[in-house]
């Protein structure tokens, strides 16, 4: 029928060179479900229904997809390596498991709380340093130069003695 001779995989039409290859590359965000229950499960090396016991203690929450079916993202594929280990590696039971992941979620707010805490500190210190030097100010300006003693006098204080040596002088004293 035909004289078609099989060209090798990856080869051009009538060159006998490689094809050009191209890859495309996607950028996914890492909490966005892409991965079904079978693709999620085999990158966690688990059964797919550990995955389901998983989700039905709550330690993992998939997206689902408009049909309703588990689609579980990057993070999610993290979270299941991370209990593997607590479970495996260090002998937890998944209500130890919880627990962990309780008291993390727990020491992350207490983070955030410190986090708004300190930014509120630094707030007001900022504030107090500036009531501070509007204060400073104010006494700069009823300070003068005339000590008593050795100490800086108020303005308010000399007033009544400048006002009283003003006289004199006008008085030809």
């Amino acid at each position: 029928m035909g004289s078609r001779q099989r060209r090798p995989a990856g080869q051009a039409r009538a060159t006998g060179r490689p094809a050009a290859s191209t890859v495309a590359r996607v950028k996914l965000k890492a909490d966005r479900g892409v991965f079904a229950i079978s693709v999620a499960a085999e990158l966690a090396n688990m059964h797919p229904q550990t995955l389901r016991m998983y989700e039905a203690r709550g330690l993992i929450e998939p997206q689902r997809s408009p049909k309703g079916t588990r689609l579980y993202s990057q993070e999610d594929v993290e979270q299941l390596k991370r209990i593997q280990g607590m479970t495996a590696e260090l002998g937890l039971n998944l209500a130890g498991v919880e627990r962990v992941l309780a008291l993390e979620r727990e020491i992350e707010s207490m983070h955030a709380r410190i986090e708004e805490i300190e930014l509120q500190a630094l707030r007001a210190q900022v504030r107090l340093a500036e009531e501070l030097e509007e204060v400073r100010r104010s006494f700069r300006a009823e300070l003068v130069v005339p000590y008593r003693g050795g100490e800086m006098v108020r303005a308010a204080d000399i007033r009544p003695w400048l006002r009283a040596g003003s006289d004199r002088r006008s008085d030809g004293v």
